[in-house]
């Protein structure tokens, strides 16, 4: 991990903290993470043990948990998989190496984002801060005024519920997923930049030439058995974008 110096934060002072937990073995990035964060307005948790890790995520509130894959007791993945049973609180996971498999791995699982271990701390500020507000934007539409379904083809999306089916099958889609399915879906037919999917539903404005929404793509198409070469649902327009296929414009 890269150490920078934090940027300031006046707003940090006598507000409520935003609890972060961190579940990771290695106790000195730890250290940093919560010394970099907890001037800036967080309360950060360190564990260092698989299950109890899992245990502490979903038996207390937190606004984010930062989660490595590599873990004694219980690996990343598996400690994931247990917090989705329970929790749809936000999940940065941290990966040793970057590797496109744990990236796509983690996120099908129900990762919100991914951190290679060599990020930056204003990097992993940024993306904490991306998922936190994402998770404060999705619970605000639920209070929001009712949104029609939107049905395209065999897919309906139901944006108050936050479900997604295909045909009688219904889409276990991450929060990010459901976000990307939902925003391509009220553009049918036209074509979505990156960078404009990247502000609708990841709220980053740090990087606009973020590759991983393309890892997200992958895994939704994957999710709705989607042949990128011969596509039924999400069109890729090569160097601009993404498309969801509108079937009346096609005339299928």
């Amino acid at each position: 991990m890269v150490q920078q110096r934090p940027p300031s934060n006046p707003s940090a002072g006598g507000e409520r903290r935003t609890r972060v937990l961190v579940i990771d073995d290695d106790r000195e990035l730890c250290w940093l993470i919560r010394d970099y964060l907890e001037p800036l307005g967080y309360e950060v948790l360190a564990v260092h043990h698989g299950v109890e890790g899992a245990e502490r995520a979903v038996a207390e509130a937190w606004g984010a948990v930062i989660l490595d894959v590599m873990l004694p007791g219980l690996d990343g993945f598996e400690v994931l998989k247990r917090i989705r049973k329970q929790s749809d609180v936000p999940v940065l996971m941290l990966t040793a190496r970057g590797e496109e498999a744990d990236r796509i791995v983690g996120l099908e699982v129900g990762a919100d984002d991914y951190l290679p271990k060599t990020f930056s701390t204003r990097e992993l500020l940024a993306r904490l801060r991306a998922v936190i507000r994402r998770s404060s934007r999705a619970a605000v539409k639920t209070a929001d005024a009712p949104e029609a379904e939107i049905v395209v083809g065999q897919l309906r999306i139901k944006p108050d519920a936050r479900t997604a089916a295909l045909g009688d099958k219904p889409l276990d889609l991450t929060t990010l997923e459901f976000d990307l399915l939902a925003c391509l879906a009220r553009a049918r037919g036209r074509v979505k930049s990156r960078e404009q999917l990247i502000d609708v539903i990841a709220d980053r404005n740090y990087d606009v030439f973020d590759r991983s929404i393309d890892v997200h793509v992958w895994s939704l198409r994957k999710k709705l058995g989607d042949d990128p070469k011969n596509p039924r649902f999400i069109r890729t327009i090569r160097a601009v974008g993404y498309m969801l296929i509108n079937p009346d414009a096609e005339g299928s």
